[in-house]
């Protein structure tokens, strides 16, 4: 395969022959040839499943629905531009555009793995208007009428369903086809990004559990549980990809950083005023499950303490109503959180783009990684 696959009709990959059009088509619409990419990985590995314990396929299944049933790609489309930016496409002896194209679609199963694996923490029931892996095998357990505990169940298969999406994401980034060369420098890369991304997860369990929500450790925890595996990991990589020098990497990683923040803290905000239509989740979810964003941070540390008395009362409390959801938010806004984390996303952004500004790219792939920050910062889902 010299040229790799795309996404022409659903479930017929094609192989490419001419690098070009591989490029004209994927940049045309990443994320088609992203899921495309996924689909064919995933196909194999189902097979290789069904031979192995029929029973596993349901597990498997869930899997894919969640890695190829929609997402941003957010990952993979920062990564493939952080490439394209780099000047990867022109480098005459680096890897093809397929070989990339499989090697960046590894990164959804990454998010796949990190997405079981919180919504089973947060105990979140929906993701994407759809029910979440573990929710999906406790109400199997029950409708199939097995022994022990429903919930317990559900709990142990979510950890094996992202447990198998992280041990397939290596797996899928080593089979992509890349050389020696670049493989040896992708791999601190990702090795860097996983290691972070549990740090992070780590970090705001313990912040829960402990109940501690200072605006410092709200935002080391984004820095390490969001920003760094979905923008500055992930540039990092296309900028290994593409041998790009050192300072091409730390320009990558500075603006990857701060729009990563900033990403998250769009979506603190979208996890409380969000459109349940668009976002997939209920009105208010971050409150019910008592997550210690910014604005949770910040309305603490606000000297009016009884102004701030609704979002205390409806944080981490399973039954709210959307009475309470309304006042959380009204106090949220009257309080000046909402309007202080806008302002820090817009800071976040414009400090990425002069971090970007800075770096010698190519100037298409600059002007796409600009409006990539457009869409993370100010996104509405």
């Amino acid at each position: 395969m010299t040229g790799g696959r795309t996404l022409v009709t659903p479930g017929d990959p094609l192989i490419w022959d001419d690098p070009a059009d591989a490029l004209a088509t994927v940049d045309a619409d990443l994320p088609a040839a992203v899921t495309d990419a996924l689909r064919v990985f995933l196909d194999a590995r189902r097979e290789t499943c069904a031979s192995l314990a029929p029973e596993f396929v349901d597990a498997v299944d869930d899997l894919a629905d969640l890695a190829l049933g929609g997402g941003k790609r957010l990952r993979p489309t920062f990564a493939w531009w952080g490439w394209r930016a780099a000047r990867g496409s022109d480098a005459p002896d680096g890897p093809p555009p397929g070989v990339v194209l499989d090697a960046v679609a590894a990164l959804e199963l990454i998010q796949a793995c990190a997405l079981v694996h919180d919504d089973l923490i947060d105990d979140s029931l929906l993701r994407r208007g759809r029910p979440t892996v573990h929710a999906i095998w406790s109400a199997r357990h029950r409708e199939r009428e097995w022994i022990g505990s429903s919930e317990r169940l559900g709990a142990a298969i979510a950890v094996l369903v992202g447990d198998v999406a992280l041990a397939w994401a290596d797996d899928m980034l080593r089979a992509a086809g890349l050389d020696a060369p670049t493989l040896a420098r992708v791999a601190p890369v990702w090795e860097a990004m996983r290691t972070e991304l549990l740090t992070g997860q780590f970090l705001d369990v313990v912040g829960h559990a402990t109940d501690t929500a200072t605006p410092e450790g709200v935002l080391r925890i984004s820095r390490y549980k969001t920003a760094a595996y979905t923008i500055e990991r992930p540039l990092h990589l296309g900028a290994a990809l593409a041998g790009a020098d050192d300072d091409v990497v730390s320009a990558y990683r500075r603006f990857g950083t701060d729009l990563g923040i900033a990403f998250q803290l769009r979506d603190d905000l979208l996890g409380v005023f969000g459109d349940p239509a668009v976002t997939g989740k209920p009105a208010g979810d971050d409150l019910r499950e008592g997550k210690r964003t910014l604005l949770v941070a910040l309305a603490r540390q606000h000297p009016d303490a009884a102004a701030a008395a609704p979002v205390e009362h409806a944080l981490g409390k399973p039954d709210l109503t959307p009475d309470e959801v309304a006042d959380a938010r009204a106090a949220l806004e009257e309080l000046g959180v909402v309007a202080e984390v806008e302002e820090r996303i817009d800071a976040l952004t414009a400090s990425g783009l002069d971090a970007l500004a800075g770096a010698d790219l190519d100037p298409a792939g600059r002007e796409r990684l600009t409006a990539l920050a457009g869409v993370a910062a100010h996104r509405s889902r």
